[in-house]
């Protein structure tokens, strides 16, 4: 709904601490990874505020990260379906212009037979992605431009600009998303988009004899194609001034795409914490986006994801200090170690707030958020019930 006609100015301050795939499952009898860890700060906020479980997209989807956190912030995720490579682009302040095509590439490492062992290639450093990618960069398509940017790691950004037809971007992903299997071939799903699918099997084709001496990124995967969207921001929609502190190009994207300030930070939660502090007085709505919760998930690392959430849970009191009015913590998604993978499991959160009515939950975990307060809710509400919490929202009705 449109929400213009309630909001209220307010000079509440509302946090939200997003731990990049934060969800998991029992696999050992132990309890999740959050469960398993140590968090008494965490705990302690759930204590004083409201829990229960959401779902990014809807019971049984399997969330990107993109669709993950444009619900975090409000936005549906199935109407606003945007490209990782488009959010990417943003992230890395490259300018993408009306009709450019833009993918997300990870370079990964094929065994002989043609077959993906490692879709991250090791986790390359930047350096060596550089390197790749300026190979990469002999490269020539007819009737299209390609440029190419190192990202962070394996990460790397593809984007094509057409001299002439307009360029579709439907196209599903070369990356099957598991090892074992081959890249798959790019397809378009509509007419539109059939010329670019031709254009992206050339690209990978020479993409292909370029890498192929190269140990061990010696193959490209590409996914999140998309185009530049016009969303609204964060100040036309909810009356908010936004601040995100997010040290990985996608969330930085996220970020800009919907108008709030994107501050200089590293990845590490030290540096965003500074850059929080830093940016705490001059917006009124900060995001703080932590990714090793994420990561760990995916390299299938039970206690490197504990240690992680561990870590998160440290750093609490350092943003409480700055006494947020209401403080909302969960993931843009589920990833267990159990799976090394995103999953449709639906995410632990809590508000934290003045107002909040108390639902007796004692420690934030999957488990204990199951009967929270807020029940089994759509992610893109914690938007309102943060305002709400916020006193930034009038009565509806006479």
């Amino acid at each position: 709904m449109d929400l213009n006609p309630l909001l209220v100015e307010s000079e509440a301050k509302i946090l939200f601490v997003i731990a990049d795939g934060l969800g998991g499952i029992d696999s050992g009898g132990r309890g999740t990874e959050l469960e398993a860890a140590r968090t008494p700060n965490l705990d302690q906020l759930a204590r004083q505020g409201v829990t229960g479980l959401a779902y990014p997209v809807a019971p049984g989807i399997t969330p990107g990260s993109g669709p993950g956190h444009l619900a975090l912030f409000g936005y549906d995720p199935v109407e606003h379906n945007i490209g990782r490579g488009v959010l990417t682009a943003l992230g890395i302040d490259v300018d993408l212009e009306p009709g450019d095509v833009a993918a997300r590439g990870n370079f990964c490492t094929l065994d002989s037979h043609g077959q993906v062992v490692d879709r991250r290639a090791g986790r390359i450093d930047t350096g060596e992605c550089t390197r790749l990618v300026e190979m990469l960069r002999e490269i020539r398509l007819d009737d299209v431009e390609v440029y190419l940017e190192p990202v962070r790691e394996h990460r790397f950004l593809l984007v094509l600009r057409s001299k002439k037809e307009a360029l579709g971007a439907q196209l599903d992903n070369t990356d099957p998303q598991r090892t074992g299997a081959p890249p798959r071939e790019p397809h378009a799903r509509d007419e539109s988009s059939q010329a670019t699918a031709s254009m992206v099997s050339e690209f990978l084709a020479q993409a292909r004899e370029i890498l192929a001496g190269e140990d061990p990124a010696n193959m490209v995967l590409l996914r999140g194609f998309g185009q530049l969207p016009r969303l609204a921001s964060l100040q036309e929609s909810y009356g908010l001034s936004g601040c995100a502190l997010a040290g990985y190009p996608m969330y930085r994207g996220i970020s800009r795409l919907l108008g709030m300030k994107v501050m200089d930070c590293g990845p590490d939660l030290d540096s965003e914490i500074e850059a929080l502090q830093a940016a705490w007085s001059h917006h009124d709505f900060l995001f703080l986006h932590f990714k090793d919760t994420d990561s760990r998930g995916e390299d299938g690392d039970f206690e490197g994801k504990v240690a992680a959430i561990e870590e998160l849970d440290h750093a609490i009191p350092r943003m409480i200090e700055l006494q947020p009015d209401v403080i909302v913590v969960t993931g843009d998604h589920s990833t267990p170690s159990a799976m090394a993978s995103h999953s449709w499991h639906p995410v632990p959160v809590l508000i934290s707030a003045n107002t909040c009515r108390a639902d007796g939950v004692e420690v934030f975990g999957e488990t204990a958020c199951a009967g929270g307060g807020l029940g089994h809710l759509p992610a893109k509400h914690l938007m309102t019930l943060a305002l709400a919490h916020a006193g930034r929202l009038r009565k509806f009705g006479a």
